[in-house]
């Protein structure tokens, strides 16, 4: 089905992920999308959840663009995961499970942040406090297998942990931007980004194999 088609009898005359999340939460669109272009981005604005126009560098458009970007870092150190030798089959394995978890809420919170002020629909279930706390217990139970830290660790070390560094950046970078419109982001969205960016870097460390972490010496004490 084309976007065209889609938006048929709905009222929107362009489609594009804002529109796409009201229409699917309002009953109003079922169907399958085969074609997503439509040229409606063309000129630089994009739509929010309830059809509004905006600029693509609106700093909402930003923070959702970030976190679909982390989204993505995420399931790049999925993919890895599931390519890796199984060395620590257990380890692996559940941090797929909580990754799997997380790209979901990440695609809850996207959504919401893609919602003009005040204007999340009736139909959208956004997440609470019960998804940080959740972040923090994992946290917990990964730091009773790890030592104390002595120095900042480098971000490296094998494609899996090298990529959740990269992963929880792009986190705080989301963090940072929905801090920039912090009268209008909820604190529990703000909260669950903190942690989570948290969370990425526990878990690069509950993943680091035999290799060891490579830590920063301060200039003074590098020979």
């Amino acid at each position: 089905m084309s976007l065209g088609r889609a938006l048929s009898g709905t009222g929107f005359q362009r489609c594009d992920l804002g529109t796409l999340i009201f229409l699917r939460l309002s009953g109003r669109f079922n169907g399958r999308i085969t074609k997503f272009h439509t040229g409606g981005g063309d000129g630089g604005e994009t739509s929010l959840v309830d059809g509004s126009r905006v600029g693509k560098e609106h700093p909402r458009v930003a923070i959702y663009g970030t976190i679909d970007e982390a989204n993505s870092a995420i399931g790049i150190v999925r993919s890895e995961i599931n390519h890796r030798p199984m060395g620590d089959g257990r380890r692996l394995a559940e941090a797929d499970r909580m990754l799997g978890i997380i790209q979901q809420e990440l695609f809850d919170v996207g959504a919401e942040c893609a919602c003009p002020p005040g204007g999340v629909p009736e139909q959208m279930s956004i997440i609470g406090e019960d998804a940080g706390n959740r972040l923090v217990e994992e946290m917990d139970y990964m730091l009773e297998d790890l030592d104390p830290l002595s120095s900042f660790v480098l971000p490296t070390g094998n494609p899996v942990v090298a990529h959740l560094h990269m992963a929880r950046t792009v986190v705080r970078r989301a963090e940072r931007e929905a801090c920039g419109l912090r009268e209008e982001v909820r604190t529990e969205v703000i909260s669950y980004l903190n942690r989570l960016s948290d969370h990425c870097f526990v878990l690069s460390r509950w993943l680091t194999g035999e290799e060891g972490e490579a830590l920063w010496t301060p200039l003074g004490k590098r020979v």
